[in-house]
């Protein structure tokens, strides 16, 4: 089994756009599966009972209390973590992962954030020793403009991998609220938005 954790400290930087969005896109490959929510609010789980029966199916998995095994014959696990996770939180957390997810707004709040996140990420052994990836992931970008600039500036110095850049776009909300997402929709646009996500998604399999 794959586990992949999509995580920052920061809320609102579209973890659980990301999380569900990789949980489809491994689905509509054929994989076996789960998405595990562990935010109070879970908005993962929400999304997932907006999801129509016809589009390819996905394990719901409640986290929000405690953490448990993923049932038998998954083969990806997509965990979608909440905001302000304290230290324990992040040990465990990463200690199940494959591959660490990390988004970021083209925002001073959120790269002063996730500036704080990459160091106490570092700070465990198996970050610092390269035993697990971090997946840097600049989202909700609009091309030319200062604050996709800034955030090009910021990306080149975290130290980590900077994957891929999402732009921003209307398409996720209207998904979303389908419980769908670019893998599951068809026509130019979704495809145009999907090839966004191909770095990101060759880099978690070859974790």
């Amino acid at each position: 089994m794959r586990t992949i954790l999509v995580a920052n400290i920061k809320g609102g930087c579209g973890k659980t756009t990301i999380a569900t969005h990789l949980a489809a896109a491994c689905a509509a490959a054929g994989h076996s599966t789960a998405l595990a929510d562990v935010d109070r609010q879970r908005s993962s789980l929400g999304w997932l009972a907006r999801r129509p029966a016809t589009a390819a199916a996905l394990v719901g998995l409640d986290w929000a209390k405690d953490l448990s095994d993923a049932p038998k014959g998954i083969q990806r696990l997509v965990i979608d973590a909440p905001a302000a996770l304290k230290t324990k939180q992040i040990e465990d957390l990463v200690r199940m992962a494959d591959v660490v997810v990390l988004p970021v707004l083209p925002s001073a709040f959120d790269e002063q954030a996730t500036q704080r996140f990459l160091g106490k990420l570092e700070e465990l052994k198996s970050i610092a020793k390269n035993r697990k990836s971090v997946a840097v992931v600049g989202n909700r970008l609009r091309p030319r403009t200062k604050a996709a600039d800034r955030l090009d500036q910021f990306l080149g110095g975290v130290g980590h991998s900077v994957v891929t850049r999402l732009r921003d776009s209307q398409i996720y909300a209207d998904a979303a609220a389908s419980g769908l997402s670019l893998f599951d929709l068809t026509g130019k646009r979704a495809a145009e938005h999907r090839a966004d996500w191909e770095p990101l998604l060759a880099y978690i399999e070859k974790a």
